[in-house]
């Protein structure tokens, strides 16, 4: 199935009102549009070409893991019609389902598409499973028809959506914010443009089948993380207490079939899907506890990308944002420290908010000529989870003709989650030691 661009993507919230604070006043995103139908509140937060639809529903936690996503009959053909202005009871949770998933979680990555009916026919064809069949949404602007298709990576569930029909700023049931949203002007302090990848955390021995599902329906590519990366094994670190295997997708530049960002630019940025799953023998991690928080594979972390990764990093640490730092060591290494002078940067500014620079050994030589630099590298930094337990976070990354991921950098990253996990359980262990001590006085 043609998937034409990327339009949003979605986060299932227990309480919205302070993740939308934190989007607004921590993240700088703006608010643009919201709706509210019988339960669900949304919100539409945007920042550059990135969208992040906030859905607020009934509490969770107060049915099964599984519940409440009912895959339709794989021979059924009906379709649905709501007219905004006119019906007055509407899907629960517009162009999505209510997952009623136990933990907050991100949960559905909204791809346009041409045709929506000829796409859930090829795709149910192809055996996939549909939890809302082709629904065609209009107001006064026009009308939008969309379905919503079931992942093969735990409650992660992808909207086709086609808009080629509607003129409104974002979509049918949804207020858009009186500020319109395409006249505000590029936020030179905190400039992030666009979404460069997703990550999902999956469990062991999980990631070809995950890719096949991808290859087969989506028409997603293998993207080559690094230059000498094992075609069947990806690009595993696996030593010195570091056991990751990462492998990534991309879409065929070469065809029809692909996913592009809504981007103003004539060379639009394509965004990667990553797939982590942990390996054995190197301890706990933090696809492991990933897994085992949220309860399913998922959505671990999406990667904001930033033309100034040391201007927007000190606008959101300055606002209150909290980003994982390596140890300090790591600005002083052997190497390291010329590496980083070398790129032009100063190793403690860079250390002041934990920001990582690596070469990289997968080389795009047009973005090379683009940011017209001789030393190809990247820059990294991670935030702290932005939900109550340890899943999801965000990334902001710079990329100056670097394609991949530097090994340099998944080494620290990794190590400075763990650290951070592993006080976090320190501290969870005293907090409960010390409120057994009270108890027992």
């Amino acid at each position: 199935v043609p998937l034409h661009r990327l339009h949003h993507v979605s986060l299932h919230v227990s309480n919205g009102q302070k993740l939308a604070l934190d989007l607004v006043s921590k993240f700088r995103f703006n608010v643009f549009a919201s709706s509210l139908t019988g339960e669900s509140r949304q919100v539409a937060f945007r920042k550059g070409a990135v969208v992040f639809v906030v859905n607020e529903g009934p509490p969770l936690g107060t049915v099964g893991l599984n519940e409440g996503q009912h895959v339709i009959h794989r021979h059924a053909t009906a379709s649905h019609r709501v007219d905004i202005n006119k019906d007055r009871k509407s899907p629960s949770c517009l162009y999505d389902v209510q997952p009623h998933h136990p933990v907050d979680s991100v949960a559905n990555v909204c791809f346009e598409v041409e045709d929506v009916e000829r796409s859930f026919k090829e795709l149910r064809h192809l055996g996939c499973d549909f939890l809302v069949p082709p629904t065609t949404v209009e107001d006064q602007n026009g009308l939008v028809t969309y379905s919503v298709v079931k992942s093969i990576v735990g409650n992660v569930c992808h909207t086709l959506i086609d808009k080629t029909k509607y003129g409104g700023v974002f979509l049918p049931g949804f207020k858009v914010a009186e500020k319109h949203w395409g006249l505000e002007k590029e936020d030179l302090t905190c400039p992030v443009t666009h979404l460069d990848h997703i990550t999902y955390a999956c469990p062991r021995k999980s990631t070809q089948q995950v890719m096949q599902w991808y290859e087969k329906l989506f028409g997603l590519q293998r993207f080559f993380i690094d230059r000498n990366e094992d075609v069947n094994e990806g690009f595993v670190v696996n030593q010195e207490g570091v056991g990751l295997r990462l492998t990534a997708m991309q879409y065929r530049k070469c065809s029809k079939a692909g996913i592009t960002l809504p981007f103003a630019d004539k060379t639009e940025p394509d965004c990667k899907f990553v797939i982590a799953e942990s390996l054995p023998h190197q301890g706990r991690n933090q696809v492991d506890t990933f897994l085992e928080q949220h309860g399913s594979a998922g959505i671990q972390h999406i990667g904001l990308y930033t033309k100034n990764i040391v201007s927007t990093a000190n606008a959101l640490a300055e606002a209150g944002v909290q980003f994982f730092s390596p140890p300090p060591a790591y600005y002083t290494e052997v190497g390291k420290q010329q590496e980083i002078e070398e790129a032009g940067h100063d190793p403690q500014v860079l250390s002041q908010h934990g920001i990582l620079l690596d070469t990289d050994l997968h080389q795009d030589h047009s973005s090379l000529r683009e940011c017209n630099e001789s030393k190809r590298y990247l820059l990294q930094v991670f935030t702290k989870p932005i939900f109550a337990e340890d899943t999801f976070f965000l990334e902001l990354i710079e990329r100056r003709g670097a394609a991949g991921f530097g090994e340099g950098n998944i080494r620290a990253l990794w190590k400075s989650v763990q650290a951070y996990m592993e006080n976090e359980r320190r501290d969870s262990h005293t907090d409960g030691s010390d409120k057994s001590v009270q108890s027992a006085q």
